[in-house]
């Protein structure tokens, strides 16, 4: 899951978010760096990778991609689950998303230490609001732009965009199958933990 959901699936206390973001930007052991909630949230993060990496219809959704996508299928399923997430709010939370982000975007301006790479985009994910732009198909192409220029090998991507479009509805009925049953892994490894 990309950014949107693992806020949506990490609890609504600013440490919460906070951790569900930071999970993308704090690798190894947790070692009472952050404190306990933000840590909690991480290893929730964590969790959900997991979940999400080895569940059967996250399988079947990255075997629609052609043989030599497959290495990207995943974060490209990251990605273009974000946007049915966005695209489908209202059929998984009850706040609506502009307020939903509007408050992700003020708890990060109110924290003084992002870790790294965090630190550099958070400004720029609330002044562009990447989190509630994930609604139009079309932002995809640029968030996979910036996946290009981060990777040792951008051409593992051309074309990707092409194949999200061919691929809309079936990976729009993954995403449909699949979710709700994150939903649910997360809600209870947040209730085993609270």
């Amino acid at each position: 899951m990309n950014y949107l959901a693992h806020l949506h699936l990490g609890g609504d206390a600013a440490p919460q978010l906070l951790g569900s973001l930071y999970g993308d930007f704090v690798k190894g052991p947790l070692v009472g760096r952050w404190p306990a909630q933000i840590e909690a949230a991480i290893r929730l993060h964590r969790r959900i990778d997991a979940f999400t990496d080895s569940h059967p219809l996250q399988a079947r959704a990255r075997a629609r991609f052609p043989a030599q996508r497959r290495r990207m299928a995943g974060m490209l399923l990251d990605l273009f689950f974000d946007h049915c997430l966005a695209r489908d709010w209202q059929a998984y939370a009850a706040q609506p998303l502009g307020h939903f982000t509007d408050r992700v975007y003020q708890v990060l301006a109110a924290e003084p230490e992002l870790p790294g790479r965090l630190a550099l985009m958070a400004p720029r994910m609330a002044a562009q609001d990447w989190l509630g732009s994930y609604r139009e198909f079309a932002v995809l192409e640029q968030v996979i732009a910036g996946m290009q220029r981060r990777l040792s090998r951008p051409q593992l991507l051309d074309g990707s965009l092409a194949e999200l479009e061919r691929l809309y509805e079936p990976l729009s009925e993954d995403f449909r199958a699949f979710y709700p049953e994150l939903m649910a892994f997360a809600e209870a490894e947040l209730n085993a933990s609270g």
